[in-house]
């Protein structure tokens, strides 16, 4: 009896003593977007999940607080929130980070590269991991850099009016996010800085003649509503971000939470980009099915719109060169990743 009271006693000792070891860990999530984007939909349903699949069986729980959609940080502001602490975790767009990320942006300065996120994500990739002064730009804004970079499928056209030719682009005021206002340099129009959440009322009050998206985000956006005439000029797909989180909290983790995180980021990466080139062609016919009329002439354009535009990389190269970073070297070997991917660049910028 009394052996059966010691074994009791001893079991309910133990199961106090792991109850008192567990740990419930609140992780704050962010990012401006709201979830009808691919992106934050990816942090929903695979990034968290993934997190918590890689914790079970741990004595670690977390409690997650998911702020998406400009309720805890608008578009553009996700690298700041998490860098103050506001919150734990973020994707971060660097395409809206052009003074902190600089070197991130180098897709953004080489259009005509490629229409394939997978390559473009893989090579940005590559050449962050290699080069340390990409890495150091997230540890300058205390943030560490865990994974998930994300790419954004072929950047198109949206105009109110039908392009037949670069002169119907004259005056034209064209709606760019970020560093993309270098695409319209030399075909006359005008571009004005704007992003996503933003585009449907500026084109709706004519704020705007058009502006650059492309199909997976244009269709939550309705964008073919207020500018129907789409035209394919071949910008290629661009790299977006990925997920940091703030340099402190995280060093304060335990290594099994660290772990899990990196696995979710992993898990998203691979999630989301299976999902946009899964979702690419239909978006299109979803465009088309919804008033959108893609432009007969966009090859033909294409070649003409790549041959005017303004050398994007060569003034980035001058200037982040002028302050002491390599650029030129991202740039080459960026356009070596891709090349040896099987990209084929209608302009090779690194050798202009």
């Amino acid at each position: 009896m009394r052996i059966l009271q010691a074994t009791a006693l001893a079991a309910v000792l133990t199961a106090a003593s792991l109850a008192a070891q567990a740990k419930t860990i609140t992780v704050t999530l962010v990012n401006g977007h709201p979830p009808v984007f691919r992106w934050v939909k990816h942090l929903q349903e695979t990034f968290v999940p993934a997190v918590d699949k890689s914790l079970k069986g741990s004595d670690i729980t977390v409690e997650w607080k998911q702020q998406y959609g400009g309720s805890l940080a608008k578009v553009g502001e996700e690298l700041e929130a998490a860098q103050e602490g506001v919150a734990d975790v973020a994707l971060v767009p660097t395409i809206f980070e052009l003074s902190k990320m600089p070197l991130q942006n180098i897709t953004y300065y080489t259009p005509f590269v490629s229409t394939d996120p997978g390559v473009v994500t893989a090579a940005v990739e590559d050449v962050q991991r290699k080069t340390p002064a990409m890495m150091k730009s997230w540890d300058d804004n205390d943030l560490v850099y865990i994974g998930g970079g994300f790419a954004l499928d072929d950047y198109l056209l949206f105009t109110k009016f039908p392009l037949k030719s670069l002169d119907d682009l004259k005056g034209r005021k064209i709606g760019t996010p970020g560093p993309s206002i270098n695409w319209v340099k030399g075909t006359g129009a005008v571009g004005v800085a704007g992003n996503l959440t933003e585009y449907y009322n500026s084109l709706q009050t004519g704020l705007y003649d058009g502006v650059l998206t492309f199909a997976t985000a244009a269709v939550p956006a309705k964008i073919q509503e207020v500018a129907p005439y789409i035209t394919r000029v071949g910008y290629g797909a661009q790299y977006a971000g990925g997920i940091a989180v703030n340099k402190d909290w995280y060093e304060a983790q335990p290594e099994r939470l660290k772990a899990a995180l990196v696995e979710g980021a992993k898990a998203f990466g691979v999630a989301y980009l299976d999902d946009l080139r899964k979702a690419t062609t239909a978006a299109l016919e979803t465009l088309v099915a919804n008033g959108g009329k893609l432009n007969t002439q966009s090859e033909a354009l294409q070649a003409e719109y790549a041959k005017v535009m303004e050398n994007p990389a060569k003034g980035w190269v001058a200037q982040l060169e002028g302050q002491k970073l390599p650029a030129r070297q991202v740039l080459d070997s960026y356009m070596q990743e891709v090349r040896a991917a099987g990209a084929k660049p209608l302009r090779s910028w690194d050798k202009e």
